[in-house]
């Protein structure tokens, strides 16, 4: 099944975004490579791809896996919660309608 997991970035978190980034991308990389992720990439806080130094609101990934428990836990161990990029991390299920 799919899930979505939306990050909500804590204020003033580009600094430790950009710290914690290699790690986060190497997990979406696993996933990805693994063939389980659909989507995934964050929310400019500005209306802009390039925000600067008005970083980022958050980020969206749309995975599949077993159970929304696993998806859980997965999204629980992102660095970006670890790093206190994160101020809250919602986990849903997911079905993909189009395209």
């Amino acid at each position: 099944m799919l899930y979505v997991i939306i990050g909500d970035d804590v204020e003033h978190s580009l600094a430790q975004r950009l710290a914690a980034r290699p790690a986060h991308l190497e997990r979406l990389h696993a996933l990805r490579d693994a063939g389980h992720l659909l989507l995934a990439g964050p929310n400019p806080a500005i209306d802009s791809n390039d925000p600067g130094e008005a970083g980022f609101s958050g980020s969206v990934i749309i995975a599949e896996f077993d159970s929304l428990e696993a998806a859980q836990r997965w999204a629980d161990a992102d660095p970006y919660v670890a790093a206190g990029v994160y101020q809250r991390v919602t986990v849903k299920p997911f079905k993909k309608v189009l395209p």
